[in-house]
């Protein structure tokens, strides 16, 4: 049977004559949601049809009420797709230009340039259902408690993993204290009554390096990534965001709006990554860069 007059099983959208584009999702939360971002704007600039495969469903709607269609895995099976992988992080020449009217993007892509211009419409698409909403917005009214004039800042310090990626290649470093500490100064001396709300998959560190003699820090979760879904709801229902390093957070930032401060020339200038990588097309251009403290690294070469 042609795939194309095959229909998935789970909902009511038979194939468009226009072909069928979907993405193979790898990685975690924060990969999905940048490569959901990414299928939709790519699908929609070349006129085909977004279709999402279950794994990705899955993963996805326990947070949001995404809307693009779900294609059943053993009718992807048999669709000849045409696999065009994402290496650069930056809208560049050849994806303008995606031939094909069954193509299967993969890869990590993460960056602005392929969807801000469809922001509203991304916005919508990663809307949080009712009880997560309400849950978050809970949490946050009962940390707020009697206070007024309150604003939250949302604080995602990712290390776990990346400790040791970080550490073995030695031509990149995480979020330090004075980073920290000097992100967090900004906002204590811009709002009058900032509330700090801090994620991570470390809050052992976290306790142990960030100040919070204000007793304005919250710190939330288990720290071992047990509900990402519920600890990146949180982030986005702040008013602002301090990121560090990692998807999870870069998507919490775009997705709550306000203010961001990220940590920015984290890596060495020889690190092969960087030219696939820039910075520039990473973090919109409205946030605020606070440069790394590469010395560690500088020390050990």
């Amino acid at each position: 049977m042609n795939p194309e007059n095959r229909m998935p099983k789970n909902n009511d959208h038979a194939f468009e004559p226009t072909g069928v584009w979907t993405v193979e999702p790898s990685g975690r939360l924060g990969n999905l949601i940048g490569q959901y971002a990414t299928l939709y704007a790519f699908a929609k600039r070349h006129g085909h049809q977004a279709y999402i495969l279950p794994y990705m469903h899955s993963a996805l709607s326990k947070i949001f009420k995404i809307k693009l269609p779900v294609i059943n895995r053993e009718v992807a099976d048999r669709i000849p797709w045409k696999t065009f992988r994402i290496y650069n992080n930056w809208m560049s020449e050849e994806y303008y230009n995606i031939s094909g009217q069954y193509v299967k993007l993969s890869g990590y892509p993460f960056s602005w340039t392929f969807y801000h211009h469809l922001k509203e419409e991304i916005l919508k698409e990663f809307t949080f259902h009712e009880f997560i909403r309400e849950e978050s917005n809970a949490y946050l009214a009962d940390i707020r408690g009697n206070k007024t004039n309150t604003t939250f800042i949302g604080i995602h310090v990712r290390r776990g993993d990346y400790v040791d990626i970080m550490l073995k290649s030695k031509k990149g470093v995480l979020a330090s204290k004075k980073y920290l500490d000097k992100a967090m100064e900004y906002f204590r001396k811009k709002y009058t009554n900032p509330l700090f709300v801090v994620t991570s998959n470390d809050l052992v560190w976290c306790k142990s390096n960030i100040n919070n003699s204000l007793g304005d820090v919250y710190f939330i979760g288990d720290g071992k990534e047990g509900s990402p879904g519920r600890d990146f709801a949180l982030l986005v229902h702040c008013n602002h965001t301090i990121m560090t390093i990692g998807t999870f957070g870069l998507y919490a930032a775009y997705l709550a709006g306000g203010e961001t401060i990220y940590l920015t020339n984290y890596t060495l200038p020889d690190f092969p990554r960087v030219t696939r990588f820039k910075y520039e097309t990473i973090f919109l251009p409205e946030w605020i860069g606070i440069p790394a403290d590469l010395s560690p690294l500088l020390r050990k070469d």
